[in-house]
């Protein structure tokens, strides 16, 4: 009969390996999250509209997705920008680009992560964007007006569509966000990470461009440097397994 030792270090060894083999194949680099109004699989999507045209080639989102997603208040989330008092176009344009990174990118993969809401199973976290980004989408909102610092949660939604909750107050964009690092990363609960890597740095997403996609090799940047480190992380505890082991042993 084995010693009970070996037998939990045959567990350890097996879970060790199977922890390694299940992260470090994963494929992230050409997925769609688990949530309301994602594809199954990314795919081409030759009519999607305006500004999530860029998508077309390979998209997480269908051609119904891409125009309402320029609907305010549209049957996506029955989101109202209007919260404060009509917000600017050259604000809503970022909001509708946001819109269509969100729910047409199929390259945010090394940044899923699970989550127990009822309208989706998974969601973006810290996204690093491009500093262009942040700033002319803080740049082209900074005189409009809301009730809120993170859009995400907190609003009543006792009529259908979101409304500023009791005791909020609306305010100057700058009030709200005085930099464009707080609206990156306060708007979407950390949705995004504000960076100060430009476009040019192929490392950083970008929610505007033409052309390829540049995103893929940034996902595909930063799902290696993942893979480095969990594969250092692993090596690690399989060297402190066998040191144990080999304690016991002798």
């Amino acid at each position: 009969m084995m010693p009970t030792c070996c037998r939990a270090m045959q567990v350890t060894l097996a879970l060790l390996l199977a922890l390694s083999s299940g992260v470090l194949s994963q494929d992230k680099l050409n997925m769609c999250m688990d949530a309301k109004h994602h594809k199954v699989k990314p795919g081409p999507e030759g009519d999607l509209y305006k500004q999530c045209e860029p998508w077309r080639d390979n998209a997480c989102c269908t051609a119904n997705t891409s125009t309402a997603a320029h609907n305010d208040s549209s049957y996506l989330y029955n989101f109202n920008w209007d919260h404060c008092g009509i917000m600017s176009s050259k604000c809503k344009r970022h909001f509708i680009q946001d819109t269509c990174f969100y729910e047409c990118s199929p390259h945010l993969g090394p940044w899923i992560q699970k989550v127990d809401q009822s309208w989706r199973k998974e969601r973006i976290l810290d996204v690093p964007l491009c500093m262009e980004d942040c700033h002319e989408w803080w740049e082209d909102c900074k005189d409009d007006i809301t009730c809120k610092s993170d859009w995400h949660k907190g609003w009543d939604w006792s009529s259908g569509v979101n409304r500023c909750p009791d005791g909020s107050k609306c305010r100057k964009w700058t009030e709200v966000y005085p930099t464009p690092k707080d609206m990156c990363e306060k708007i979407w609960s950390n949705s995004y990470i504000y960076t100060k890597l430009s476009k040019t740095s192929g490392r950083c997403m970008q929610l505007w461009f033409t052309g390829p996609n540049p995103n893929t090799k940034v996902a595909e940047h930063y799902l290696n440097s993942a893979r480095q480190q969990q594969s250092f992380a692993l090596t690690t505890l399989l060297f402190l397994a066998l040191s144990s082991f080999s304690v016991m042993i002798y």
